[in-house]
């Protein structure tokens, strides 16, 4: 089972970035994508990004052009740059480690504690 760590959250004006780091560890399955969701008080997680392993990336449409989803593989590390951050971007963010199944992402890990991210107008 994989363990993931989410870290790099914080308070930013908006119009500002953050780069938020997934850290996985544990065992690994081949095959896997990582994904970004987030979460904003009464509302359902919702995915932001994904990465295939073989690094195709796939954003929400909210996100397009402003986010970034990356990995470091010989650190196991997975990263979301965030630019021109908005207020709606509020949200505590969780990575997930999954695959790809008839096009749609199964995530296959628990969830961590995410990191919150704060957007001020």
């Amino acid at each position: 089972q994989v363990q993931l760590v989410e870290s790099g959250g914080g308070l930013v004006q908006s119009g500002g970035s953050l780069r938020l780091s997934c850290a996985a560890s544990g065992s690994t399955f081949s095959g896997n994508a990582i994904a970004w969701y987030r979460q904003s008080p009464g509302n359902k997680r919702e995915l932001v990004a994904t990465i295939s392993s073989g690094g195709s990336t796939n954003y929400v449409t909210s996100v397009k052009g402003r986010f970034t989803i990356s990995k470091d593989s010989a650190k196991n590390t997975y990263y979301l740059q965030m630019n021109s951050l908005k207020p709606e971007d509020t949200a505590v963010y969780y990575c997930s480690a999954g695959e790809f199944q008839s096009g749609s992402y199964l995530g296959k890990s628990d969830w961590g504690q995410g990191t919150q991210v704060t957007v001020s107008r």
